[in-house]
């Protein structure tokens, strides 16, 4: 398998991820800003949601536009001008699956040239498809690290269960 398909298959797997670190959470926990970092955990993926539909927008361009410019946005404004803070968490793990299967859609039609597209970021300059790929894989986990030490602080860590004593 070429390292294309498996970036495919780790972008393809988000939505999975992201259903399971919120698993249990009661709104309560969901509002609640324990830290690491100022948001939430509803704001931090309500931030994951936009940022993959921004993603993808970015990423279609790069496919079937020549050399587009993609636009950078401000995260923290979006956050608190769209009041995140009040987004369903439903709603946006719901966005974030259906745009991330979509895209995936997207992608696993494309040829390997296509990964060598570019396009030019208003901040970081020229990216390819590749570089967008492998961005927005590693976007979900550097969130998740977050999401689950807020969980931890919470006291609600996700533990594992077993059928069986580990031996």
């Amino acid at each position: 398998m070429s390292a294309l398909q498996e970036s495919i298959d780790r972008y393809a797997l988000g939505p999975a991820i992201l259903e399971y670190a919120v698993f249990g959470l009661s709104d309560e926990h969901v509002r609640a800003r324990p830290g690491p970092g100022a948001w939430s955990i509803g704001e931090l993926v309500a931030h994951l949601a936009d940022s993959d539909v921004v993603a993808s927008d970015r990423i279609k361009r790069v496919i079937a536009e020549p050399e587009p410019l993609l636009l950078a946005y401000d995260e923290q404004a979006w956050n608190d001008r769209l009041n995140m803070q009040e987004a369903p968490l439903d709603l946006a793990v719901a966005l974030f699956g259906a745009n991330r299967r979509w895209t995936e859609r997207v992608l696993r039609g494309c040829e390997a040239s296509d990964f060598a597209r570019w396009g030019t970021h208003s901040e970081r300059g020229k990216t390819t498809l590749a570089e967008l790929l492998v961005t927005y894989v590693g976007h979900l986990d550097h969130h998740l690290k977050f999401l689950y030490a807020k969980r931890a602080n919470l006291g609600v860590a996700i533990q594992p269960r077993y059928s069986h004593p580990i031996v």
